[in-house]
């Protein structure tokens, strides 16, 4: 089991400060919630929660990717969807996790104790509007997610992946950062996007070739043109699909 560490990172300094569950918080609720806080620190593998286990801690990525996985009674399982930096794992109210969690990289996360934290969240607003803000931007990816794997060619499934990175890394900018880590394997992207390993490489390369994308080192992307990545995602300007 990964080991339990307390309070390793000040809130004020937390480089998920102001995206995520806390991000409205004054100071009076964040000593609220750094009295129940405490961190858990997992190796790339290591499984963080498994389907129908009880639910003892609600928690915030930090830093690091996980999985979100779900395995059929034949043993087939579908990757569902990738918790980053800022998501929330659980559900205030559900004494149960739905999915297998399982971190991808190395990955720490802000836990709470999830009767603690239901408890808080009756008493601080801010919490609460928040944990809603945040299931909202979850239901958007979901039907995002529905979009990529039922219309979206090779190419387009690529070029979004990359572009939701870009988005994810810097929230809000028109033009998000260039220098993305890729924390995935090319094997682990073609299980979350339904392709084949060859066919993730010929698409990477593709989009290099074109000058829309390069490579620095092994585990990080250089996106030399935003606005072509975009195109190539078959998204429109207003976030429909090109048809």
């Amino acid at each position: 089991m990964p080991a339990s560490e307390n309070h390793l990172i000040q809130c004020n300094e937390c480089p998920i400060r102001h995206r995520s569950v806390c991000a409205r918080c004054d100071a009076d609720e964040f000593a609220l919630l750094d009295s129940i806080k405490f961190y858990k620190s997992y190796k790339a593998g290591d499984p963080v929660l498994w389907r129908g286990e009880p639910l003892e801690f609600v928690a915030s990525v930090v830093s690091g990717v996980a999985t979100l996985t779900k395995t059929l009674e034949d043993g087939r399982t579908q990757m569902v969807g990738l918790l980053l930096p800022s998501d929330f794992i659980g559900r205030p109210g559900r004494s149960q996790i739905d999915f297998d969690v399982t971190a991808t990289v190395d990955l720490t996360l802000c836990c709470f104790d999830r009767k603690r934290f239901e408890a808080l969240i009756r008493d601080v607003p801010h919490i609460a509007q928040r944990l809603m803000e945040l299931a909202l931007d979850e239901l958007d990816a979901a039907r995002d997610w529905m979009l990529l794997l039922g219309r979206k060619t090779a190419r387009e499934k690529i070029a979004t992946f990359i572009e939701m990175l870009a988005r994810r890394s810097h929230p809000g900018e028109h033009d998000p950062a260039k220098l993305l880590m890729l924390e995935m394997t090319r094997d682990q992207i073609a299980n979350y996007l339904g392709l084949t390993l060859e066919t993730v490489s010929r698409q990477f390369n593709a989009l290099k070739k074109e000058g829309v994308i390069d490579f620095s080192g092994r585990k990080t992307i250089v996106v030399l043109n935003y606005a072509a990545l975009q195109d190539a995602s078959g998204d429109d300007a207003d976030g429909g699909v090109l048809l």
